[in-house]
């Protein structure tokens, strides 16, 4: 592996770009306005300090919200100790390959490249709380956490596992599931948390993005099973 500073998060010119332009970041369906940054050499950081660490910058995020959330992936995509992963095109990782459960984060991050990800795995630091992934794509930053579904009726527990880590939850399904069944633990996720963006499901070579907006719908169930049977 490699040494790799990730050119899509930290190109000069890109940035340089944003910042004169003060282009808003989009996020999802909202729009937020972009965070003043300054030129250091170059890349772009954020204005507020300096990097301190992966381990106290992941911590960070639990604290921010909106634009500065999303400035704060940026910094650490940008200052964050990722390495090519080798045969890999769009997947960066933060851990070494040998842990124990690179293969299973790779396996799906090689589906998430499939559909114009680029995929940074994150370390798991002792004694905080973090997501798998940062996924970026035509610039828009999202942040994962991955369970991968092995086990009938597993999905509702795994989904509960997941808050306090991210918003954003990536199921990759490794087995036959009951769709309605799958329909009414992911009900149940996003009425239990409040801060709940999005489920983000891999089933075989698809995937299936579920919103708070899509669960919050009329005839939710019905077109959840419509759509993941298809």
């Amino acid at each position: 592996m490699h040494f790799f500073l990730p050119t899509t998060a930290c190109n000069s010119n890109l940035f340089r770009t944003f910042a004169h332009n003060m282009k808003p970041t989009v996020i999802e369906d909202k729009i937020f306005e972009f965070e003043p940054f300054e030129e250091d050499g170059s890349v772009l950081i954020a204005a507020e300090g300096s990097w301190r660490g992966m381990a106290d910058e992941l911590e960070e995020l639990h604290y921010l919200k909106g634009a500065q959330f999303i400035n704060q992936l940026k910094l650490i995509i940008c200052y964050g100790e990722f390495n090519t992963v080798e045969g890999e095109t769009n997947i960066f990782s933060a851990i070494s390959e040998k842990s124990d459960d690179f293969v299973n984060l790779l396996n799906a991050a090689r589906k998430a490249v499939e559909h114009g990800y680029r995929v940074y795995i994150l370390p798991n630091p002792k004694g905080i709380r973090t997501a798998d992934f940062i996924f970026e794509r035509k610039s828009v930053y999202k942040m994962f956490d991955l369970k991968t579904i092995t086990g009938k009726n597993s999905v509702g527990n795994r989904l509960m596992e997941s808050i306090g880590q991210t918003n954003h939850v990536l199921l990759n399904m490794q087995i036959n599931y009951d769709p309605r069944l799958l329909a009414k633990e992911i009900q149940a996720y996003f009425e239990t948390n409040k801060e709940a963006r999005e489920v983000l499901i891999m089933k075989g070579n698809k995937l299936l993005p579920v919103s708070r907006r899509f669960v919050e719908g009329n005839f939710y169930i019905k077109m959840f099973m419509k759509r993941y049977l298809r």
